[in-house]
Parts: C-alpha cells; sequence; structure tokens
C-alpha cells in the first residue's frame, strides 16, 4: 500500500514591526513638534524677563548674556501686582465656589427626578454652551451698570457664574445619572431625607465630577480678561489679566519688565492646571462613560 504524506499548511506570515515601528514614531515627532509650538512663546516670555532692554533689541530671540533677576524682583516687590492677585483669587474662588454649589444642585434634580419640562431646562443649559460671551458683552455691561455694580468684583463674579454654569450642569449630569437608584430606595428606607441622600451620598460619589468643574471653572474666571475690561475700570479693583495689559501699557518702553510681570501672572494658571490635569482628564473621561 502506497503511503500518502500530507504537506504542512504553510505558516502564516507575520507582518513586520516595522511599518508600525515608523508610524509611532512619526507621531510621538508631530507630538514633540506641537508641543514644541506651544512651549516656545511660554519659554520666550520666561526668559525674556530675564534679560536686559539691549539684550532684546540687539538679539530677541537669543538667550540671557547675564542672568538679570531684578526685572522679576521689581514686580515681586511692587503692591500693585499682589493687588491684582488677591483680586483675581477673590474673583475666581467665589466663582468656583457658586458655580460647583448651583450646578451639583441642578444637575442632581435634572439627572435623579423626572418632572414636566425636564428636557427642555436640560436643552436650556445646552443651548449656553453655544452663547459666547462677546455676542452678550453689550447687554451685560448695560445690566451691571444698572444694577450699580460697576468697579466691583461682583460686577465680574456675577456674569462669570452665569457662563460657567452651562459647562458645569453637563458634566456633572452623567455623574450623578450614574448612581444606582437602588442606593437611593435603600437610603429612603433607612429614613434618609432627599437632601441627606444630596448630602451624604450624591456629593461624595460626585467628587471626581466636582473637581473637574472646579477647576474649569477656576481657571476660566482666572484668565477672564473680556469681561473685567468692560467691567473694571479703577486700577484697583484690577484682575491680574486686566492688569497686565495695563502694565504693559504703562511700561511699553521697559519691554523685559513687561515680560517679566506677564511670566509672573501666567505662573498660577500653568501651576494650578499641570496640578489637576489628570482630575481634569479623569472628570471628563468619567462624564462621557456615564
Amino acid at each position: 500500500m502506497a503511503t500518502v504524506t500530507l504537506a504542512a499548511p504553510p505558516a502564516p506570515r507575520r507582518s513586520s514591526p516595522a511599518p508600525r515601528r515608523s508610524g509611532g514614531l512619526l507621531i510621538y515627532f508631530v507630538a514633540l513638534v506641537l508641543i514644541g509650538l506651544m512651549l516656545a512663546p511660554v519659554a520666550y516670555i520666561i526668559l525674556g524677563g530675564f534679560r536686559s532692554n539691549s539684550e532684546i533689541t540687539v538679539d530677541p530671540s537669543g538667550l540671557p548674556t547675564v542672568w538679570n533677576w531684578q526685572n522679576y524682583a521689581d514686580v515681586l516687590l511692587s503692591g500693585v501686582f499682589w493687588q491684582q492677585v488677591g483680586n483675581s483669587t477673590i474673583t475666581a474662588v467665589v466663582t468656583t465656589a457658586v458655580v460647583v454649589s448651583l450646578g451639583l444642585m441642578a444637575a442632581f434634580a435634572l439627572a435623579r427626578y423626572s418632572f414636566r419640562g425636564r428636557g427642555a431646562v436640560y436643552a436650556l443649559f445646552a443651548a449656553g454652551l453655544m452663547f459666547p460671551m462677546t455676542v452678550a458683552i453689550t447687554p451685560l455691561y448695560i445690566l451691571v451698570r444698572n444694577l450699580g455694580l460697576m468697579n466691583s468684583l461682583a460686577g465680574v463674579i456675577i456674569p462669570q457664574v452665569a457662563f460657567a454654569l452651562p459647562i458645569t450642569v453637563i458634566i456633572l449630569v452623567p455623574f450623578l445619572a450614574a448612581i444606582p437608584n437602588e442606593l437611593q430606595e435603600a437610603a429612603a428606607i433607612d429614613g434618609c431625607s432627599r437632601l441627606g441622600f444630596f448630602w451624604r451620598m450624591v456629593i461624595p460619589l460626585a467628587v471626581p465630577g466636582v473637581i473637574t468643574v472646579g477647576i474649569l471653572a477656576f481657571i476660566g474666571s482666572w484668565n477672564s480678561y473680556m469681561l473685567p475690561l468692560f467691567i473694571l475700570n479703577n486700577e484697583n479693583s484690577f484682575t491680574l489679566p486686566l492688569g497686565t495689559q495695563a502694565f504693559a501699557s504703562q511700561y511699553s518702553v521697559d519691554t523685559a519688565k513687561v515680560l517679566a510681570f506677564t511670566s509672573l501672572s501666567m505662573i498660577p494658571a500653568l501651576v494650578f492646571f499641570s496640578l489637576f490635569e489628570r482630575r481634569i482628564v479623569g472628570g471628563l473621561t468619567g462624564a462621557v462613560k456615564g
């Protein structure tokens, strides 16, 4: 009897990792280029504060030959800078506290309870995302003037709260809607009221979202420029972005000192954002999953 030998099937071809590696390197290269383009202006401003005006005039893009710390010392020792830092801090902290409080309560009602007009209220908050402050700056100015809040931090805080509430509610609603209904029913059986459930259960479970919206509200208020520009006319009530513009106009000849003032004014926001960057990403990811 003749024996029949079966040929082994050909081994599957393995794709070469070379194209994948080259594609990954290209992505990293493009990312590094974009990061460099974004950080170059920041580095130029910070390093420019350590140079003299003559060095900046001769070589605008050069590095400091002699590190001049006097520019930063003059800014830090001036009372105007710290007054503006205090105004910005008060405005940002109060705005953040009010936005988080009101947004959390509004999102709790929209996420946990069914009532007539619920969809319309949620759509109203969603529509607020498409309504920029630049469109409403003139009516806001007239309203704040009629309320007698010109040249006061309250005239800046109240509109900022109104424009920060839509994004706050939109982010918090998925967090609160993801809380199991069984948990609320069990709390009700144990005699916990709706308000007690809100304080004891909802707020601790929504901490990632609360931190995210708080950081966004704080940074948005700290960097706000247009609204203070229209509302604040007194130098004693200037916030830091508005004070930076006023300082640049007053010391336009002293470029090095202007760069030092600008770099010091943006450092708090950069540090705050870098410290809580993961919180922001984690909170937004949780909102999308919810």
